[in-house]
């Protein structure tokens, strides 16, 4: 449904995209995750018919972005990170002027509005000001708005930047209800643990470039190098993690907080070939008293921390 080839987007000097290689199945919810700068937001106002890029080409539905974006713009709905509205109209009057806009008129206008204030659970602000509105109120606006014209591809920039955890729940809720009846959905956003909840694939990039692209349990996969093993002493923590910092093998020993107690996080170094039993061993030697040991868990934050260095373009 999506594809790009070789896209990129320069700005003088700055390289934002480099022959970004994407495709996003017709269906699926693609979380798209990467560093401040890493070319998400510029990959998303490209495919968004607002953006030119330098070279390259984007497709959506087998159309070419650039050429055919007539034929683009009413299959496509997009959600930038911030909304401009018209701050003196109310909720139905935003609705029903842009609804007019997507020329739907009459009973059918009134009908398609009542849907996406049902779907988006907007109804009880239909007589609210547009300007009164919370940040996740809008929002549900924002996307109550690129729903009028029921387009097959949504494209959402940070969805969920600044809302409260209340509303980032209702905003994921209503994108798995927009998933569940076949909307193909690119989204960026930086709230790492609710895109592991509600997509089934993901692309990283950094500084332009696609590092990777699949399913999130291939992601975790990857970045899961067994090499970090989580561990709790009954006290002296700090003295226990001195102690593992010195086995041969051990490239670093990090103290977490978590609830009232500290965990040590051992990162082994893969070249050393340090059997991991050697670590409850030698502490269990020392005299601390093991309260847990494990390899440590990863999950598509953890995934992104270890495919990326942090970079910028």
């Amino acid at each position: 449904m999506i594809e790009t080839i070789k896209l990129t987007r320069k700005y003088g000097d700055l390289v934002a995209l480099d022959n970004l290689d994407l495709q996003v199945e017709s269906g699926s919810c693609f979380g798209f995750i990467g560093p401040n700068g890493a070319g998400k937001t510029t990959t998303i106002r490209i495919l968004a018919t607002l953006l030119k890029p330098t070279w390259g080409e984007a497709r959506i539905d087998g159309l070419t972005i650039g050429y055919q974006n007539a034929l683009i713009r009413p299959i496509i709905g997009y959600v930038p990170d911030f909304i401009g509205t018209y701050d003196d109209m109310l909720v139905s009057e935003y609705l029903e002027f842009f609804a007019a806009c997507y020329d739907l008129h009459g009973s059918k206008r009134r009908q398609v509005v009542a849907d996406v204030l049902d779907l988006t659970d907007l109804h009880h602000k239909v007589d609210a000001q547009v300007a009164g509105l919370s940040r996740g109120m809008s929002q549900r606006l924002s996307i109550a708005r690129v729903l009028l014209h029921d387009p097959r591809v949504l494209l959402m920039d940070e969805p969920a930047s600044g809302l409260d955890p209340r509303a980032r729940i209702e905003i994921r809720e209503l994108l798995r209800e927009l998933r569940r009846i076949g909307k193909t959905i690119l989204i960026s956003s930086h709230i790492l643990s609710e895109l592991a909840e509600l997509c089934d694939s993901v692309g990283i990039i950094e500084q332009g470039k696609l590092l990777f692209s699949g399913s999130t349990s291939e992601a975790i996969r990857r970045a899961d190098s067994g090499l970090h093993y989580e561990i709790m002493v009954s006290d002296r923590a700090r003295e226990a993690g001195q102690l593992l910092s010195e086995l041969r093998g051990v490239k670093k020993v990090t103290l977490t907080p978590r609830g009232d107690t500290k965990v040590l996080i051992v990162e082994l170094d893969g070249q050393q070939k340090l059997d991991p039993s050697e670590i409850p061993a030698r502490l269990i030697t020392a005299g601390f008293r093991l309260v847990e040991f494990k390899r440590g868990e990863v999950d598509l934050e953890t995934a992104f921390m270890r495919l990326t260095d942090g970079i910028v373009s």
